[in-house]
């Protein structure tokens, strides 16, 4: 058994804190909460649990804006509290990964804090600083993801410094030495208690140009659009300086591999698939799971998520391993985005493809995104960019447990509003329903981890027409037929995909079982695995 097995044949699952289990009634998520619930993840069948931020943070950008990165936020939880998690999540067979949020600190981190307080202070190129432009303002046309310049002045000192996001958010200067080093030594701290890996927030971005140079204007930027698509990111994401940096993060926590188990690093990256592979690194000396987002942004039909899976497998550098997200903290549910009936398929193809996939909390029960009235707006996203539909709130509401107040999520008042469906859809009652979606994804992933040839098999694409995506999962002789129909008819399954006496293992449909005797006609968002 290799020491990689656990990344590259496991299963992912994303916990957003605030919103998972609240253990003492402040309407907030904590750490005693996931511990508490950890025997659903072990129910469940997934390998890991990757936590967003739980450091010390004013709560700016709700934890993305650290002050402490060596600590937990008190809202969270303790030191203490986490050791225990850990403890707990390793005893029952679970790896914890936690958020590395590199790009930027607080303004009220103390490096920052000292940054600002003069020129000649020994922080002060820790962050990025930078004089007006000639005549006043800004340095550059940059722009913050949160809206406005990407830059803010101090008057104290005369200069502005960069922040790619909240100017609560300043960013750190990677070119320093010193920055890289104090960061090396977070992700050690972490490491030292156990942690068993990272994902890397907003990755891409850590490196800006030397020179400060102007973005170009966007030639597909279209007015009404988030005016932050306004420039192309030329000279603030993805410069090749970035490379050297992810590999020394890389042998910062292969210092912590031993033979039974390696520490994994996966990263936040939004970009072209030929951009994206290169994070990989030179000889797999960088990131072992960059990011692969495509099946949230790519056209639900059938013809455009096979077109993508045959790039990203012929892109994929030799011995990689690919991975696939379906949803996340920051972008629409599954659910929402394609319907119930197809939120189904989308399971059955995230957790038969060849890689390693991540859950996101609640999609396994199929959580919907959720409507927020203004008055009840968290996120600094939706309130610097009212009306745009970029908000991140209808997709962080609270984890429905149960049909007990408040879905078994807390005792007191929830932080976000829970969906209107709770008392029906939640894991109890999902539960003792055969047919529902959280027993839909454990019967796949009962299936997954008795199969090795859908953890660890080859990927061969097949043809099964327009509207049906079909591929072949196989390893050592063992060869499994995944076909699934994306279509708003019925259609057959094409004989000459069927194995000799052929047997549906899994199906969306949970009546559906057993020996194929004749045709085999698929319903609409109908999707089987099929075995001998």
């Amino acid at each position: 058994m290799s020491a990689d097995d656990w990344w590259k044949h496991g299963i992912v699952y994303q916990v957003y804190p605030r919103s998972f289990q609240d253990s003492d009634g402040d309407g907030i998520g904590d750490l005693d909460g996931i511990r508490a619930r950890l025997d659903h993840l072990v129910s469940l069948g997934v390998d890991a649990v990757w936590i967003s931020p739980v450091y010390p943070s004013p709560m700016a950008d709700f934890g993305y804006d650290i002050s402490n990165f060596c600590d937990i936020d008190p809202r969270f939880g303790t030191l203490e509290s986490f050791d225990v998690l850990v403890r707990e999540a390793h005893a029952k067979g679970l790896r914890l990964i936690m958020d590395f949020v590199p790009n930027h600190t607080s303004e009220r981190h103390p490096w920052f804090v000292h940054s600002r307080s003069a020129r000649s202070d020994p922080h002060r190129d820790w962050y990025i600083w930078r004089d007006p432009a000639p005549g006043g303002g800004p340095p550059n046309n940059w722009l913050s993801n949160f809206g406005g310049p990407a830059w803010s002045f101090d008057a104290a000192t005369g200069q502005y410094y960069a922040h790619s996001f909240l100017k609560e958010q300043p960013d750190l200067n990677w070119r320093n030495p010193e920055v890289r080093a104090a960061m090396y030594e977070v992700l050690r701290f972490w490491l030292r208690r156990g942690v068993d890996g990272f994902r890397v927030d907003v990755l891409s971005q850590i490196v800006k140009d030397a020179q400060f140079r102007d973005n170009p204007p966007n030639p597909d930027f279209a007015e009404g659009q988030d005016p932050f698509l306004r420039w192309t990111m030329l000279y603030n994401t993805d410069l090749p300086e970035v490379q050297p940096i992810v590999a020394e993060m890389r042998r910062v926590v292969d210092e912590f591999g031993d033979a039974r188990s390696s520490r994994v690093l996966i990263g936040e990256l939004y970009l072209p698939l030929d951009r994206l592979v290169a994070y990989y690194g030179p000889n797999a000396e960088g990131l072992q799971l960059p990011f692969n987002f495509q099946l949230i942004s790519t056209e639900w039909q059938a013809a455009h998520i096979d077109r993508f899976v045959r790039d990203y497998e012929a892109a994929l550098p030799p011995g990689a391993q690919p991975n696939w997200v379906l949803g996340n903290h920051d972008k629409s549910r599954i659910a929402s985005r394609a319907g119930p009936r197809m939120a189904r398929l989308a399971a059955m193809l995230l957790l038969t493809l060849r890689g390693t996939p991540t859950i996101y909390y609640g999609d396994e029960i199929g959580m919907a995104d959720v409507p927020i009235p203004a008055d009840e707006v968290q996120d600094p996203f939706e309130k610097n960019k009212p009306g745009m539909g970029l908000g991140r709130d209808p997709v962080r509401t609270p984890m429905q447990w149960s049909a007990a107040e408040h879905a078994g999520f807390t005792t007191g008042t929830p932080w976000l509003r829970l969906a209107a469906d709770w008392r029906t859809c939640n894991v109890e009652a999902q539960s003792r329903d055969p047919r529902s979606m959280l027993a839909l994804h454990r019967r796949l992933i009962a299936l997954r981890r008795a199969k090795p040839a859908l953890h660890r098999g080859s990927h061969k694409a097949l043809e099964a027409g327009d509207e049906v995506l079909a591929y072949a999962r196989e390893w050592e002789g063992q060869r499994l037929v995944v076909v699934l129909n994306f279509g708003a008819a019925a259609a057959p399954v094409p004989p000459a995909l069927l194995p000799q006496q052929p047997v549906v293992l899994a199906s969306t449909d949970p009546e559906r079982a057993g020996s194929i005797d004749g045709p085999l006609l698929l319903a609409p968002g109908e999707g089987v695995v099929i075995g001998t």
